[in-house]
């Protein structure tokens, strides 16, 4: 049995959905992305162009810890959203948006490759993604006031840095689901596609 496993995608990709069925099926012990912690998201809301660089290099700290929490406990366990996409994606973003500029963006993409050298990646990245009307469609359903102000430029811009991320990633085994069509926790016949794709990648 793989020992740790991350699950990464866009906003809407079915992450969460897919952790808990991990750790319930393999009994892995889960870590979540703590997103309420950050004490400048509503400095950020409010000014972006003044608060982007603070937001993320806290985003970066606080996620450092949450996997050097999950390598000390020596546990089977899985990840939902990892390091690599606060840089890779997230990051990123706001720098092609000139949210963040070049000076910001070059100290901190210097302190991010520093900090991916000294981790152990993922045994196995389990990267979702789906079309951008589905992600729309299950913002829309779970109704979250934070998401639903979200512009579709942007949600377009972390679906083209996620597939350049998965296609070019190196770090390790990594196994694709699209779930645009699939429904893992209502749909029986999806759900055992899933398990038998996993079973496969995991064990």
């Amino acid at each position: 049995m793989k020992r740790y496993v991350a699950v990464a995608g866009t906003i809407g990709a079915g992450k969460t959905s897919l952790v808990a069925w991990l750790v319930k099926r393999y009994g892995l012990t889960p870590f979540y992305e703590p997103n309420d912690q950050n004490p400048y998201l509503a400095d950020f809301y409010r000014d972006m162009k003044t608060w982007a660089y603070h937001s993320q290099v806290f985003f970066l700290a606080h996620k450092l810890r949450l996997h050097q929490e999950l390598l000390a406990a020596d546990v089977p366990a899985v990840i939902d959203r990892t390091i690599y996409e606060d840089a890779e994606i997230f990051a990123r973003a706001l720098k092609r948006q000139r949210t963040i500029n070049a000076r910001d963006w070059s100290v901190y993409e210097s302190l991010y490759e520093g900090i991916k050298k000294t981790l152990r990646p993922p045994d196995v990245l389990v990267a979702l993604s789906c079309t951008l009307p589905a992600t729309k469609k299950r913002i829309a359903r779970r109704g979250r006031p934070s998401e639903k102000a979200i512009p579709d430029a942007y949600l377009r811009r972390l679906h083209q840095l996620y597939e350049e991320w998965f296609s070019s990633y190196d770090l390790g085994p990594i196994v694709r689901i699209d779930t645009t069509k699939l429904d893992y926790v209502e749909n029986l016949v999806d759900l055992i596609e899933l398990q038998q794709t996993l079973d496969r990648a995991l064990r």
